[in-house]
């Protein structure tokens, strides 16, 4: 017999409400919250802040695989099958043969992406898995002001038609560097992936903007929204409802509240 508990999944993560549409998941998770609360506390370093990291995004990552990568019914017997027929489990599983790509942008995203590329090993057959790597950094003008990402070098595996890429990035503040990432991704290689999902731990309303203008069909995640710099109309208000009031980013393009250099803090490296 089929139990038909298992037999449809209708799971989806807790998300606050906001106005900026239906690609972009801001997760309303207490845990998490207290957790990036620790992060961006001047007291957490090394290897408190490393630890932490691993945490976030191990949960953001199950949370993402489970919501977004298709899935199959499967007829697996347990160990109790050799005592007992009836001992096979008949429900939904991750499609095991889903093809996926993390992409390791360097050096913030490396962490994450390793995180991310550990749980798919173990979710989807190996072989469907690939990590590839990005070494970009923010382009700046005279004044500070981030005006674009500069790439230095990259190891990519051609082939991305069909396959969900994934983009484990700490912080979503401009978007200049995940818009030139999603942009090669998309125009660069062999085929048209199936999906583009961002992974952040925090975002800026900036942020939102950009990447929609950009890339409308890319999906963003992330743990928290940060926009404290807004009016207090806006923050007094749905997300998304002022976002023209909205503001997450100082002059010199760093998020606030933020956590500060996610990328320094995790190499233990100021350069």
């Amino acid at each position: 017999m089929i139990d038909i508990a298992y037999l449809t999944s209708n799971f989806r993560p807790s998300e606050l409400e906001h106005a900026y549409g239906g690609n972009v998941h801001v997760q309303d998770d207490p845990v998490a919250w207290s957790l990036l609360s620790r992060l961006g506390s001047p007291d957490t370093k090394q290897p408190e802040f490393g630890r932490l990291v691993n945490r976030l995004y191990d949960g953001l990552a199950r949370t993402v695989v489970a919501a977004e990568l298709p899935r199959e019914r499967v007829d697996s017997p347990t160990r109790m099958a050799a005592s007992h027929r009836e001992a096979v489990y008949r429900g939904l599983v991750v499609h095991p043969r889903t093809r996926a790509v993390t992409v390791a942008i360097a050096r913030a995203g490396t962490m994450p992406s390793q995180i991310v590329f550990e749980l798919l090993n173990e979710v989807l057959e190996p072989e469907c898995v690939r990590q590839d790597h990005l070494f970009m950094s923010r382009q700046t003008n005279a004044a500070g002001e981030v005006i674009g990402a500069m790439w230095h070098d990259a190891k990519i595996g051609r082939d991305i038609g069909g396959r969900f890429v994934l983009f484990p990035d700490p912080m979503g503040a401009t978007g200049s560097s995940m818009i030139s990432a999603i942009e090669h991704y998309k125009r660069a290689l062999d085929g048209t992936p199936a999906k583009c999902i961002a992974m952040h731990l925090m975002i800026t309303p900036e942020y939102v903007r950009n990447m929609q203008k950009a890339h409308p069909d890319v999906v963003i995640y992330a743990l928290r929204l940060d926009r404290g710099l807004s009016t207090p109309r806006a923050l007094a208000t749905i997300p998304g409802t002022h976002w023209d009031e909205e503001r997450g980013l100082t002059d010199t393009q760093y998020i606030v509240p933020g956590a500060g250099g996610i990328g320094e803090l995790l190499n233990n490296a100021w350069v």
